[in-house]
């Protein structure tokens, strides 16, 4: 039986994870064996490891590695000790493939730690780019160090290959968070609205900011004028909080300003899967810097206001509007997206993420590789014919 490590350090990768998991859980072939750390463990982000719990999936190991602060020295330590708590639970348990996903630094300290173990590492959501954040250099260092490449759409596959990657070692899978919702069950509008204490025929925006890891010192006025421009717009707004990035307590704390002062905005620390894929299911608009608005908001035809740098870089669909972070042109996009207009050309969009099969791809992949030298004894691919 192959053992298959899988590291989820938030409820971001998941939430994405979760068809995969299932696969491997239910494959007679398989085992899984999860390795739960970061935000997970962290009761301000909602101790989620205790939803990993309720869905059935035993944990393996828990890496304690967040410290509590937000700050560039705080973020480099927690990096730190999470090279040390992974290195230790492989030392317990080495599996035979390690899974990992995106671009968290958390991520990469798993990656690191297996390293020396030489574990054969399959790397999901390689090839993209977020041009405002440290997450992008992250991604890409972790593509150096993985050994099987699950990405999302060709332009990523040509971006692993431009990186020195064997072409036999991609696969293009298509992003496995849209797996959720074929066959999955989606909450009512009723019955979310009776969930946020939201009419059912009121328009909402959903809103999820996370910090510009590059631009981290504007934290604070960039949050000021996003803020300002939903206050302009009036709508209810439902706020779903911010992943463990540099200055994301900043970002806390103005969410919980903003709806002590404005009676129509709250927010939610945990959504959930299905609780969150249900909101953007029902919501008017997307508002913010996901990287859900740019995968799966396409799948539900749902406006997307897009602020600013983070995802600057990614493949997007056309109900993507991108703004930069000013009030007035966030306010502006806004009411685009809320347009009949806009919202009638979305009709026919087919998301650009693929079509719901990630999942059997990427398990199929990991169940079938030879685990030999060839695999772990990676060769630099040139583009180049007449490079030696």
């Amino acid at each position: 039986m192959r053992t298959i490590g899988v590291v989820t350090v938030a409820r971001s990768d998941y939430g994405i994870y979760l068809p995969v998991l299932r696969r491997i859980q239910d494959d007679p072939d398989l085992q899984l064996h999860l390795l739960v750390a970061g935000a997970h463990l962290a009761p301000a982000f909602g101790l989620t490891v205790r939803d990993i719990e309720a869905d059935g999936f035993p944990i393996g190991e828990r890496v304690e590695m967040l410290l509590s602060s937000d700050t560039p020295t705080s973020i480099a330590k927690s990096m730190g000790l999470g090279i040390i708590g992974f290195a230790q639970a492989y030392e317990r348990r080495r599996p035979d493939i390690l899974l990992v996903l995106g671009d968290r630094f958390e991520m990469h300290a798993a990656v690191t730690a297996a390293l020396p173990f030489n574990i054969p590492v399959a790397h999901i959501h390689g090839g993209e780019l977020t041009l405002g954040a440290m997450d992008d250099a992250l991604r890409h260092a972790i593509t150096k160090m993985s050994h099987l490449h699950f990405v999302a759409t060709q332009v990523y596959a040509q971006r692993v290959i431009q990186m020195g990657e064997e072409p036999w070692r991609v696969t293009v899978s298509g992003a496995p968070g849209l797996d959720n919702l074929y066959g999955a069950r989606l909450f009512s509008r009723e019955e979310l609205g009776a969930q946020l204490g939201l009419e059912p025929h009121v328009p909402f925006l959903l809103v999820t900011v996370h910090p510009v890891t590059l631009e981290h010192e504007q934290t604070e006025t960039q949050m000021r004028e996003t803020l300002a421009a939903l206050a302009a717009v009036g709508l209810p707004v439902v706020f779903t909080y911010p992943n463990a990035d540099t200055r994301h307590h900043t970002i806390v704390q103005m969410i919980h300003e903003f709806t002590a002062t404005h009676p129509q905005a709250q927010s939610v620390v945990n959504f959930g899967t299905p609780g969150y894929f249900s909101a953007m299911r029902w919501a008017t608009a997307m508002v913010g810097n996901s990287s859900s608005g740019i995968i799966e908001a396409a799948s539900f035809k749902l406006p997307v206001v897009n602020i600013g740098s983070r995802q600057q870089g990614r493949v997007r669909g056309r109900n993507v509007i991108d703004v930069p972070c000013e009030r007035a042109a966030i306010q502006t996009a806004i009411e685009q997206a809320m347009s009949e207009e806009f919202r009638a050309g979305l009709a026919d969009l087919v998301n650009p993420y693929g079509d719901g099969h990630a999942a059997e791809r990427i398990v199929e992949r990991l169940k079938s590789v030879p685990l030999d030298s060839r695999l772990l004894h990676k060769r630099f691919h040139d583009l180049r014919a007449d490079v030696t």
